[in-house]
C-alpha cells in the first residue's frame, strides 16, 4: 500500500518540544483563570437540562394529545442530549472537579446512559484518550465491529458495515455499553471471565434502571397514555443516539485525521503526545448553540489536547491552537457536520471492501527522533 508521510514529518525535535511548551502555556493560562464565571456556566447548563427534562416528562403525562407528545418528546430529546454531551461526558472527564462540588464531580456523577460511569471512565477517559488513534490500542477505531482504517484486516463481515454503522447509530447508547464490557478482550485472553462477569453485573444493574425509568415508570405515570409515553421516550433516546453517534464519529474518522503504529508509544514525549492528539482529531464548525449541543466535542482537537479543561473554554482556546498549527505547518482539520459526516460515511463504505489505498489517508509514522523522557499517559 502506498505510504503517505505524516503531516508532522517535517518537524524537528526542537519544534516538537516547542509546540508542547506552547500548549502547556495555554493550558496553564486557562487553568489559572478558572473561576466564578465558569461555575455559573455549568450550574446554568445543569439547571436548563433539568428544566427541560421535568417539562418534557410533565408534558408527556398528557401524551395521548399529539401537541403534548410532540412538545414533550422534543424537550426530552434535548435534555437527553445535554445530559449526555455537555454535562455527563465532561463532568466524568473531571472538567469540573476543580470546583470541589461533590454534586458535580467525576467521582460521584452518574448519567442518563446505559454505560455505568465507572466503566466509561476506564474505556473512554483512560484507554481512548491515552492511546488516541493508536491502531491495536485505541479500540474506538471501529469499536471492534467495523474496519475504519486500511491497515485493519478485511473480513467478509465488513461488507455489511454501512448497515452495521446505521444500526449502531440508532442504538448507540447500548452499543457503547456492550462495547465497554470488552468481550473481545475475554476472547483474546487479556481479560478474565471473572472480570467480565463482574462488569456484566454492573452493566445489568445500570441498564435495568435505564429501561425501567423510560419504559415502565414514566409510561405508568401517564396512565392511559402508557404506550404514547413509552414511544416518546424511545424516540428521545433514538434522537440522542443518532446525534451523539454523528458528532463522535466526526471526531476522529473524517479525511485528514491520522492513525499511528503502536511503537509510537515507545518513549513518546509530551510534545509528541500533543501532536498525535492534534493529527488524530477533527473539529466541527458551527455557532454557540451547535457547540453546546455537541458537548463542545465540535472542538475535538482542543478536547483531546486538554481533556480535563472545562468545555466552555474550548472556543477561546481554538484560535490559539489553530494559529500554532498554521505556524508549524500542521493541519487543523475542521468542517461542517454534514461535510465531515459525509466523509465518515464514505470511508466506512469504502473500507467495507478489501484494500483502502492508494489514497492512504491513514499514514505511517514519520522517522521519529530518539525517544527521551518517560512515556506520556494523560487522561481526563
Amino acid at each position: 500500500m502506498p505510504e503517505t508521510p505524516s503531516a508532522a514529518a517535517h518537524l524537528t525535535d526542537e519544534q516538537v518540544e516547542a509546540i508542547g511548551a506552547e500548549l502547556d502555556a495555554i493550558r496553564a493560562e486557562v487553568v489559572d483563570s478558572l473561576g466564578e464565571a465558569d461555575a455559573r456556566y455549568i450550574h446554568r447548563v445543569i439547571a436548563a437540562q433539568r428544566a427541560l427534562e421535568v417539562g418534557g416528562r410533565a408534558a408527556l403525562l398528557f401524551s395521548k394529545f399529539p401537541p403534548a407528545w410532540i412538545a414533550g418528546t422534543a424537550a426530552l430529546s434535548v435534555a437527553k442530549i445535554l445530559d449526555n454531551m455537555e454535562i455527563g461526558h465532561n463532568v466524568l472527564h473531571g472538567q469540573w472537579d476543580w470546583m470541589r462540588d461533590p454534586k458535580i464531580h467525576s467521582t460521584t456523577w452518574e448519567w442518563d446512559h446505559a454505560t455505568p460511569a465507572e466503566a466509561w471512565k476506564k474505556t473512554h477517559n483512560y484507554e481512548h484518550h491515552t492511546f488516541t488513534n493508536i491502531r491495536g490500542k485505541d479500540r474506538d477505531l471501529g469499536y471492534t465491529i467495523m474496519r475504519i482504517t486500511p491497515e485493519q484486516e478485511w473480513k467478509p463481515s465488513n461488507l455489511v458495515q454501512p448497515l452495521t454503522n446505521f444500526g449502531l447509530s440508532l442504538i448507540f447508547e447500548w452499543g457503547i455499553a456492550l462495547y465497554d464490557l470488552e468481550f473481545d478482550k475475554v476472547k483474546d485472553g487479556t481479560k478474565t471471565r471473572e472480570e467480565a462477569m463482574a462488569d456484566l453485573k454492573t452493566f445489568w444493574r445500570k441498564s435495568r434502571k435505564q429501561f425501567a425509568k423510560d419504559f415502565v415508570l414514566f409510561p405508568l405515570l401517564s396512565g392511559p397514555g402508557f404506550l404514547q409515553t413509552a414511544a416518546a421516550n424511545l424516540t428521545a433516546n433514538v434522537v440522542r443516539n443518532v446525534w451523539s453517534h454523528a458528532v463522535i464519529f466526526c471526531g476522529h474518522f473524517p479525511d485528514g485525521t491520522e492513525t499511528f503504529e503502536e511503537d509510537r508509544l515507545d518513549g513518546e514525549t509530551k510534545g509528541q503526545w500533543y501532536i498525535r492528539q492534534m493529527l488524530g482529531s477533527a473539529n466541527l464548525s458551527g455557532g454557540k448553540l451547535f457547540h453546546l449541543m455537541t458537548g463542545n466535542l465540535s472542538h475535538q482537537i482542543e478536547h483531546h489536547l486538554f481533556p480535563d479543561i472545562p468545555s466552555n473554554r474550548y472556543a477561546e482556546i481554538a484560535p490559539k491552537v489553530r494559529e500554532i498549527c498554521k505556524r508549524y505547518g500542521l493541519p487543523y482539520t475542521t468542517g461542517s457536520l454534514p461535510r465531515q459526516y459525509g466523509k465518515v460515511l464514505r470511508k466506512i463504505t469504502r473500507l467495507a471492501f478489501p484494500g483502502g489505498g492508494p489514497k492512504a489517508d491513514v499514514t505511517p509514522l514519520p522517522a521519529r527522533p530518539k525517544p527521551v523522557g518517560t512515556p506520556v499517559r494523560l487522561a481526563g
